[in-house]
């Protein structure tokens, strides 16, 4: 068979170690109807739009805050930039992954499992669970922490309750994959809308803003605004959303050709990058509200989300700053929730075939993260809880490079890809992406485990 040739997902496609079998989300999959040749532009954008909101998500929930708050409060608007570059890495990526998962039918968790070995899919399907763990785990502590600045709720009961969006997982599935894109689309344009407001307020300096934006040299030379920068790329890039771009672009129902393929690809890029420039938005408004609330005004040492909040009101004059800025909060942990749940089972299903029922698979999963929060939140309060937010983002950060490497690899492996393999400029800037990943998130593990900072 040609290498541009696609073969059936029942068949092994040379490339591929072990023949193919089931197909990703196996329950919705092609379950979304997209107009033909003949429709407009919009009619179609309109069909793919929604899982790059789902991917998105993934980029503003609860590990991202700290990061962000203790950015803008010490340095202000320098680290903006950073901000942004991460950014564009997460556009790369999430364009690789959507790429992975038109062409061949196959998520990555899949793609990993037909071609590695058994031994080295079933490490790469322990760190990815260890990973997703730490992303619940953020979700869980972030939900906890609003709904205690929201209702006074203690933070152990705050955890508790997170148990139950279990319930709210599973009734949102039956109803269809529509429901779940459209949730979550209505989650993050609250947060919109929220930092918006939260901007506005702040009043901030529009042209050191605007520079912010510029790379700096001093955020290289600078060793306690590097490490801030670093948690920020560890933060932003998250290796879940890699999984599960690959497999929720496949709930359309694409044509099975190579213009289908395109047409697909071309929408799916698009859908993916508009919501993470939504994403960059927010992620840069917690830092411009930080800067402009905290920076150089006696609070440069904020860096925690319940000091932030208390200090919004008295610090801006807005008394609606804190009311807001924690339902915000509370929206990012429960749409993070959603897509945690169908990245743990892209994974479980991707990487060991096995399938339980999305009830049983989410239930494990937040155990998993409810219980080592529960403890702490239970011992060591709100101070614990934060340190163990920080953890949560060091783990995500170890266990990125090995979704990475393997997305890089496989897209650009013409036996895998056929005519859709990465050329030449896009495979050099994809590995460099991933040399630039790999290299900063082992020295921001270095940084935190040695105490230095």
């Amino acid at each position: 068979m040609p290498a541009s040739t696609l073969a059936p997902a029942a068949a092994p496609e040379p490339g591929w170690r072990h023949a193919r079998t089931g197909n990703s989300l196996s329950e919705v999959h092609g379950s979304i109807a997209v107009p033909g040749p003949g429709a407009t532009f919009w009619q179609r954008f309109r069909a793919y739009w929604g899982p790059g909101l789902l991917v998105a998500v993934g980029y503003m929930d609860p590990g991202n805050w700290a990061t962000d708050i203790a950015g803008g409060a010490r340095f202000g608007y320098t680290l903006l930039s950073v901000v942004l570059l991460s950014n564009l890495f997460a556009m790369l990526l999430q364009h690789l992954a959507a790429k992975l998962g038109i062409v061949t039918g196959r998520d990555l968790a899949q793609a990993c499992r037909d071609h590695y070995s058994r031994p080295v899919s079933l490490a790469l399907w322990l760190f990815c669970e260890i990973a997703i763990a730490a992303c619940d785990l953020a979700e869980v502590i972030g939900s906890a922490i609003a709904l205690n600045l929201l209702f006074g709720l203690p933070l152990p009961w705050g955890v508790a309750l997170t148990t139950l969006d279990v319930l709210l997982v599973l009734l949102l599935q039956n109803k269809g994959f529509r429901v779940i894109e459209s949730l979550v689309a209505g989650l993050i344009f609250l947060i919109f809308g929220c930092f918006l407001y939260e901007i506005i307020a702040s009043h901030p300096d529009w042209l050191g803003l605007a520079k912010g934006l510029v790379p700096q040299l001093q955020v290289v030379t600078n060793p306690a605004m590097l490490y801030v920068a670093i948690g920020i790329l560890g933060a932003t890039v998250m290796p879940h959303n890699l999984y599960l771009h690959s497999s929720i672009v496949q709930v359309r129902q694409i044509e099975p050709t190579e213009a289908g393929r395109r047409s697909a690809l071309k929408f799916a890029t698009i859908d993916s990058t508009v919501a993470l420039f939504l994403a960059f938005f927010i992620n840069a408004a917690i830092l411009v509200t930080a800067a402009a609330a905290f920076h150089g005004k006696g609070h440069d040492d904020v860096a925690d989300i319940a000091d932030a909040h208390s200090l919004l009101s008295p610090v801006l004059g807005a008394s609606a700053a804190s009311v807001i800025f924690a339902i915000a909060l509370l929206a990012s942990g429960q749409s993070s929730t959603l897509t945690g749940t169908l990245a743990g089972q892209i994974v479980m299903e991707g990487f060991l075939n096995l399938r339980l029922k999305p009830w049983v698979r989410r239930l494990i999963t937040r155990l998993v993260a409810v219980v080592p929060a529960l403890v702490v939140a239970i011992i060591y309060g709100e101070k614990g809880t934060g340190q163990l937010l920080v953890l949560s983002q060091v783990i995500l950060s170890l266990q990125l490079s090995f979704a990475v490497i393997p997305l890089v690899l496989f897209t650009s492996d013409k036996l895998k890809m056929g005519t859709f393999v990465n050329g030449p400029w896009l495979k050099a800037l994809a590995w460099s992406v991933a040399g630039i990943i790999l290299t900063l998130n082992l020295f921001l593990l270095w940084q935190t485990l040695s105490g230095n900072e």
